[in-house]
């Protein structure tokens, strides 16, 4: 079975449909900011700079924005994306997804092509019209091959039928799932069943004005070139520094929804490693609080206290089954229980964070769309104590040390005493002793977001899920990131053991005995050299194709999306390159393709992952999981391969609801942004995606 890829991305609202096309949004299901003080305590607390409509926001500490250009990640997308830049869909002030340029769509062709109307009265501040052509030259100058800094991921680009074979320059641009049908029609088309708009919000998805980019293709986003077609456009930029922004005089706005608040000019500056210093001292008018000290600091000052506030991040730390190779207790799912139910959340939320986070056991923050439908297991020292004990294990007695892996406190500060706290209460509730071991940034990388690593020892890593933007695949918040490796939940100690050369060499030894050495320049020159590699091929897709065949249908069109190459196909295209050849250096590397087709391979120690779409992973895969692993890979799938997504939620909860359960994952907590914000100033959004800071600054007003 072939696994759907990761993508990065998040979810809180999305608008309503009907009659297959999306009016408005009447979802509410992400609490706004709260003040954490019942009344202001006016010393002291106004600003005269926003009193005259001036707002001053901190951006993040060491401002990189070097360009406002939102085909790149960094700093800018922090205002490109419905601040001086507007999008077919955008945020509203409660972080949910409503029609911006776009009046509504129409959905058709199974879910995969949406048709969107955009409306008449919106203008850029050169008073010219927004049409479909503006998003049109926008995405297909980002898709464009020249254009090898493209960030596609950050956009509905990631979804878009041909997108990345086109940048690759593999197809022509007539074959990107991309349309123009008249001047206020965009049609867009996916490679497969996918939920979009919360892509659509995103800063890679705005449009440019084609002519102003062509007239000036270097520096297109300075004044005084830039033109905005959304509330704000740019007065100054300052390279890594301060961005100042004016009202567009030409915006209009999307009728029934709150577009835009009353400031007059906002001044987006460079953060500092002392916000609240600055916010004392007047430097800025909103500032986000980034230390536990400042929180105290704050708490303690009755007229900062005032203007203290708090908002929920799409994040959650947690306990990650790490999987280790070695045979262990926790293979027992009564083991993993009773660490589960040991472990007291609070205490740890406010030793290690001083109360900057919210107990969860399960994957979702206040307000979640699969919140009411998750179970999580609360904590029951008693419980636990029996669980332990009927696993043969009495107070820990006989149970190997389980070990912790955290990362470095220079990369993640929280992450090693949130060990040391689990650490603590195990010992103190079960008895069960363990050992914390501090990673690297990129071992941790690799324990976290890949399959059974060489050295790790059974136990679990602290993790720390963080998304993107609203999207099917972060509907678990990350907490599913196992299901997409063979070896990781739900696996077998032999099953892991067979899976382990796989990620810890860069081609399979196993593999190359089979079917020679990939690194080896004279392998696969000869024809005769291909016969196990054709066998194999061969052998792997007839089962696979009768695997999908007994597959209920709804998952048969996930697992053979419309227009995608068959298997036989592709393994066809990748015989003729070998035949059409014209040097051995070529024909050898027709034949490294076919090897990686077939054959699991990673790139070493330091890659995490693997191929899980090489027909030998997805044989072995499908021969040998258990029937849990084939319903959560297929559940993930089906979630994620949904133009709908909140009928998805339910779903997606099941998955998560069964992962908790069983102990794989274990929620802590979920991170909570506090912020300071003027007496006189409202409307500050603190943005709760994995990116961090403020955004949405359009909704800023003052008093």
């Amino acid at each position: 079975m072939a696994t759907m890829k990761k993508r990065l991305a998040v979810l809180t609202a999305v608008a309503t449909a009907a009659a297959g096309v999306v009016i408005g949004c009447d979802q509410s299901i992400t609490p706004s900011p709260t003040n954490t003080t019942a009344a202001n305590d006016a010393t002291g607390a106004a600003s005269t700079t926003a009193s005259s409509g001036t707002v001053i926001v901190a951006g993040p500490a060491g401002n990189s924005m070097s360009t406002l250009d939102p085909g790149q990640w960094g700093a800018q997308i922090l205002i490109d994306q419905g601040t001086i830049m507007e999008g077919l869909y955008g945020y509203n002030q409660k972080n949910q997804i409503v029609p911006k340029i776009a009046t509504g769509y129409k959905l058709s062709n199974g879910g995969r092509t949406w048709t969107f109307t955009l409306r008449k009265d919106a203008k850029w501040s050169n008073g010219q019209p927004v049409t479909a052509e503006d998003f049109y030259y926008a995405y297909m100058r980002q898709l464009a091959p020249s254009n090898t800094g493209g960030q596609l991921w950050l956009s509905v680009l990631n979804d878009v039928k041909n997108s990345y074979a086109y940048h690759a320059g593999s197809v022509p641009a007539s074959a990107v799932g991309l349309k123009v049908i008249n001047k206020y029609t965009l049609q867009i088309t996916t490679a497969v069943p996918h939920y979009i708009l919360g892509d659509l919000a995103q800063a890679g998805s705005m449009p440019i004005n084609e002519q102003v980019a062509k007239a000036h293709p270097s520096n297109w986003f300075l004044p005084p070139y830039f033109v905005s077609d959304a509330p704000y456009t740019v007065k100054s930029f300052t390279t890594n520094g301060t961005v100042v922004l004016v009202r567009n005089p030409k915006y209009v706005g999307h009728a029934g929804e709150v577009n835009v608040g009353n400031a007059k000019e906002i001044e987006f500056v460079p953060g500092t490693s002392v916000p609240v210093e600055d916010f004392e001292a007047g430097k800025v008018d909103v500032a986000q609080i980034s230390s536990t000290s400042d929180l105290q600091y704050v708490n303690t000052h009755a007229t900062l206290k005032s203007q203290l506030h708090s908002a929920p991040q799409y994040g959650i730390t947690y306990l990650q089954y790490d999987n280790s190779e070695d045979p262990s207790p926790l293979n027992k799912v009564a083991v993993r229980q009773a660490i589960e139910m040991a472990i007291e959340r609070q205490p740890i939320v406010q030793s290690v964070l001083s109360g900057m986070g919210g107990v969860t056991d399960t994957f979702s923050t206040p307000g979640w769309p699969t919140a009411k439908y998750e179970k999580g297991l609360s904590t029951n020292i008693a419980k636990a104590q029996a669980l332990l004990k009927q696993a043969g294990y009495p107070n820990g007695k006989g149970l190997p040390t389980v070990y912790l892996y955290a990362e470095v406190p220079s990369v993640n500060p929280q992450s090693v005493s949130v060990a040391e706290a689990v650490s603590e209460e195990l010992q103190k509730n079960l008895g069960i002793q363990t050992k914390i071991v501090q990673l690297n940034q990129t071992d941790y990388g690799n324990v976290t977001y890949g399959g059974p690593m060489k050295n790790i020892k059974p136990g679990f890593n602290v993790a720390t899920s963080g998304v993107n933007n609203l999207d099917p695949s972060s509907l678990n918040l990350g907490g599913d990131q196992g299901i997409y490796w063979p070896g990781d939940y739900g696996a077998s100690t032999a099953f892991v053991q067979h899976v382990y050369p796989w990620y810890n060499t860069p081609f399979d030894p196993a593999s190359i005995k089979k079917y020679g050495d990939p690194n080896d320049k004279s392998e696969g020159v000869k024809w005769s050299q291909w016969a196990p590699l054709l066998k194999a091929a061969q052998s792997d897709i007839a089962y696979i194709n009768k695997w999908v065949s007994q597959q209920p249908a709804k998952w048969q069109s996930i697992l053979r999306p419309p227009g995608v190459p068959t298997l036989n196909q592709q393994w066809t295209q990748i015989v003729n390159s070998w035949k059409t050849a014209k040097t051995p250096a070529e024909k050898h590397a027709a034949y490294v393709t076919a090897w990686e087709f077939v054959a699991p391979y990673s790139q070493g120690e330091s890659s995490g992952g693997i191929n899980t779409s090489s027909l030998d992973v997805q044989v072995y895969w499908d021969k040998n999981e258990s029937t849990d692993v084939r319903n959560w890979r297929m559940w993930q799938a089906e979630y994620q391969n949904s133009p709908d997504m909140f009928s998805s939620a339910p779903l997606a909860a099941k998955l998560m609801t069964q992962l908790i359960q069983q102990g794989y994952t274990i929620p802590l907590y979920y991170g909570k942004t506090y912020y300071l914000e003027r007496s006189n100033v409202t409307g500050a959004q603190p943005n709760p995606w994995s990116w961090s800071n403020f955004y949405q600054l359009q909704y800023l007003s003052t008093k």
